[in-house]
């Protein structure tokens, strides 16, 4: 009795070793393709930063927004300060950011 269920005990064990060795060649062969998608993926997407303008157009751009005067900014700030009612109300005394 003993003999059967050493043989049983020894076939179970060539078993979970075989299925151990197709598993690891698996886990090599994803590996594999997880390294050839990923190095197609970074050849096709783009950088994060920006093309560099030429100087042409940086030029058109700075001609086409006027940079606004110190007395303007003052003025502006002045308005906003007095032409809204009751803002501070709204204002709870807290430093917490408001996003509108």
């Amino acid at each position: 009795m003993s003999n059967n269920r050493v043989e049983q005990l020894e076939s179970t064990v060539a078993e979970l070793e075989s299925t151990v060795d197709g598993l690891t060649n698996e886990l090599i062969e994803a590996k594999e393709r997880i390294r050839v998608l990923e190095a197609e993926l970074d050849t096709e997407t783009p950088t994060r930063v920006p093309d560099r303008r030429d100087s042409e157009s940086a030029e058109s751009d700075d001609e086409s927004t006027p940079e606004a005067e110190p007395d303007d900014v003052a003025a502006a700030t002045a308005d906003a300060d007095d032409g809204v009612p009751g803002d501070e109300a709204e204002d709870s005394g807290s430093d917490d950011i408001i996003v509108a």
